[in-house]
C-alpha cells in the first residue's frame, strides 16, 4: 500500500524541534517494517519552500530524499487562478489520492479532511491516530486498545477547567461560566481519560423535554437526549471515540425512554463529527444562532415500516437501534470462534470466561464499537444490506449471544482489497487476511445491535426446530425458526 504524507506530516517528521504527534513515530515504523510505501506529493515541495523559517525550510527539503516523490501527476482541474498558493496545494494532494497516486492520505489538515467528504473520498483520508490504528490493527492486533468511557458528574472536572483540553470550546462562548453553571445542576458527561487527570475525550449530554431546537418556536416533541459539547481531543481521534459515545447515548435513551437525540453544532469546523453523526441516522432539523441542529429519532416503539419505503439497512440506519425483522427480511446464524468473538463483542459477558469489563470500565482490551467486520470462506449466496445475523459462539458456550444488521456482503480474492474493505474494523491481522485471500473470501461489513440476555443454546436450538446438525458454517433460517430463537434470547 502507498501512504500519501500531507506537508504538514513531513515537516514534524523532519525537523528534530518539533514534537512529534502522538503516534506518528509508530505509524512510520510500522510502514516502513512492513514494506508499505510513504510518498509525497510535488506540490508539498512548493509549500516547504515557502516555509519563513530558513534553516528548517532547508533540513525539511534535504530529508525528502528518503521518501517517494510522485512523479507522473496531473494538474488539479479544481484550482483556477483566483486559488490561493495555499488552497491549490491542498487540492493538488487530494486530486492525487483521488487519481489514485496513492491508496491513503495521511493528513492533520481540517479542511482537506472537509473537502475529502465533499469529494466522496473521505473513507481514503486518515488523521495520525487514525493511520497508526489502522496499522496496529493489522500487525500488532493483539496491542489495540479501544478506550472505554466512564459516564461521571460533571461537578467532577471542574477542577481541570484551566487545562488546554477546553482551550477550543471557548473560542465562541463563555464555556466556564456555562460549565460551572451546569455542573452546579447535576449534569453528566462521558469521558476518555488519557491517564489520570488528564482528559481525551469528553461528551456532556442533558435530558431536554419539548425542546424549542432553532429559537425560534420549532419544538421536538416528548423527551429527547441533548449531546450538549462532544469533543474528542487531537491525540486521540482514529480510536473510534466518538463511536463508542454515540453508543453511550443510543443506550442511555433507550434507558430513559429518550424518542430523539440532539446535537448543534457547526458542520464545517467538525466535519468528520458530523460525518459520523449523518451515518448514525442523525439529520439537519434547523439552525440556532450560528450552529447547525441534527436530530436523529430514537422512538421507543419500533416505527412501522409495512410500506417498505425503507430498505431495511436504511431502517436500521435511522432509527438505530430499532431494524426491520419481518419476514422480508433474511435471517442468518454465523458460527464464530471463542478468541474471535472475545475480541469483536469484548462487552459481551461470557458465563465461560472471565470477567469482562463494560463500557463503562476504565480498561479494555479489544472493540465494543458498533461498525464491525467479519471475514469467512463459507459457500453461501448473497446476503444484502438490512439482513440479521446472529452470531453463535462455538467451541466453548455453544450459543447464540449477539445480533447485527448487514451493511455490506461481497467475496474478495485480494488481500489488500479486503483490507481497504474492513479497515479500521478488523480483527484479523494482515498475516491472517493474507492467509484468507488464497481463497475466495466473504467480507461482511456489519453494525452489532445488542447482546442476548438468555443466549439460546445449541441444545435448545436443536430441540427447539431453529437447526438440525451443527452450526459449522453460516446457514440461513426461516422467519419461524427466527422468531422462536428471539422469543427465547429476550
Amino acid at each position: 500500500m502507498r501512504f500519501l504524507l500531507d506537508t504538514n506530516i513531513l515537516i514534524p517528521l523532519e525537523d528534530s524541534n518539533i514534537p512529534l504527534p502522538p503516534g506518528l513515530a509508530n505509524f512510520v515504523r510500522l510502514a516502513q517494517e512492513h514494506g508499505h510505501t510513504l510518498v509525497f506529493h510535488p506540490a508539498s515541495e512548493e509549500d516547504i519552500n515557502r516555509d519563513r523559517n530558513a534553516d528548517r525550510r532547508i533540513r525539511t527539503r534535504d530529508r525528502l530524499e528518503q521518501y517517494t516523490r510522485l512523479d507522473g501527476i496531473l494538474d488539479c482541474p479544481w484550482n483556477t487562478p483566483e486559488t490561493s498558493p495555499n488552497d491549490a496545494c491542498d487540492n493538488a494532494i487530494l486530486y492525487a489520492l483521488e487519481s489514485d497516486a496513492a491508496r491513503y492520505l495521511i493528513t492533520e489538515d481540517r479542511e482537506i479532511h472537509k473537502k475529502a467528504i465533499s469529494r466522496n473520498i473521505s473513507d481514503r483520508v486518515y488523521g495520525i491516530q487514525a493511520a497508526e490504528d489502522f496499522l496496529r490493527r493489522l500487525y500488532e492486533p493483539g496491542s489495540v486498545q479501544l478506550p472505554n468511557i466512564k459516564d461521571v458528574p460533571l461537578h467532577s472536572l471542574t477542577h481541570l477547567l484551566g487545562d488546554e483540553f477546553f482551550d477550543s470550546l471557548r473560542e465562541d462562548y463563555q464555556f466556564d461560566t456555562w460549565f460551572r453553571h451546569h455542573a452546579s445542576e447535576g449534569r453528566r458527561a462521558w469521558v476518555y481519560w488519557i491517564e489520570p487527570e488528564k482528559l481525551g475525550a469528553l461528551c456532556i449530554f442533558a435530558r431536554k423535554v419539548n425542546d424549542d431546537l432553532t429559537g425560534r418556536g420549532e419544538i421536538l416533541p416528548g423527551a429527547s437526549l441533548k449531546l450538549c459539547t462532544f469533543k474528542v481531543g487531537e491525540g486521540c481521534r482514529g480510536r473510534k471515540i466518538g463511536e463508542l459515545f454515540l453508543k453511550a447515548a443510543f443506550r442511555h435513551a433507550t434507558e430513559h425512554g429518550l424518542e430523539n437525540i440532539f446535537i448543534h453544532g457547526n458542520p464545517d469546523k467538525q466535519a468528520i463529527l458530523f460525518e459520523l453523526l449523518s451515518d448514525f441516522g442523525f439529520t439537519e432539523f434547523g439552525q440556532y444562532d450560528d450552529d447547525v441542529v441534527y436530530v436523529k429519532p430514537h422512538p421507543l416503539v419500533a416505527p412501522d415500516d409495512s410500506t417498505g419505503d425503507l430498505s431495511a439497512f436504511e431502517y436500521c440506519r435511522k432509527y438505530f437501534p430499532h431494524f426491520r425483522q419481518d419476514s422480508r427480511v433474511r435471517k442468518f446464524i454465523i458460527p464464530i470462534r471463542p478468541e474471535y468473538h472475545r475480541i469483536l463483542f469484548s462487552d459481551y459477558v461470557s458465563p465461560v470466561d472471565p470477567p469482562q469489563m463494560t463500557l463503562f470500565d476504565s480498561t479494555h482490551t479489544a472493540s465494543n464499537a458498533i461498525k464491525q467486520a467479519y471475514l469467512c470462506h463459507a459457500k453461501l449466496g448473497k446476503v444484502s444490506p438490512g439482513d440479521i445475523v446472529l452470531f453463535y459462539r462455538s467451541t466453548d458456550e455453544m450459543a447464540v449471544t449477539s445480533l447485527g444488521i448487514v451493511e455490506q456482503y461481497e467475496t474478495l480474492e485480494n488481500a489488500n482489497e479486503i483490507v481497504d474493505r474492513v479497515r479500521r474494523r478488523t480483527v484479523y491481522s494482515m498475516t491472517e487476511i493474507e492467509d484468507m485471500a488464497r481463497k475466495p473470501t466473504k467480507v461482511m461489513l456489519f453494525r452489532l445491535v445488542k447482546h442476548f440476555t438468555y443466549p439460546p443454546s445449541f441444545e435448545w436450538l436443536k430441540q427447539n426446530r431453529v437447526v438440525n446438525g451443527n452450526i459449522q458454517t453460516i446457514r440461513e433460517i426461516d422467519d419461524d425458526a427466527y422468531q422462536r430463537l428471539i422469543s427465547q434470547a429476550a
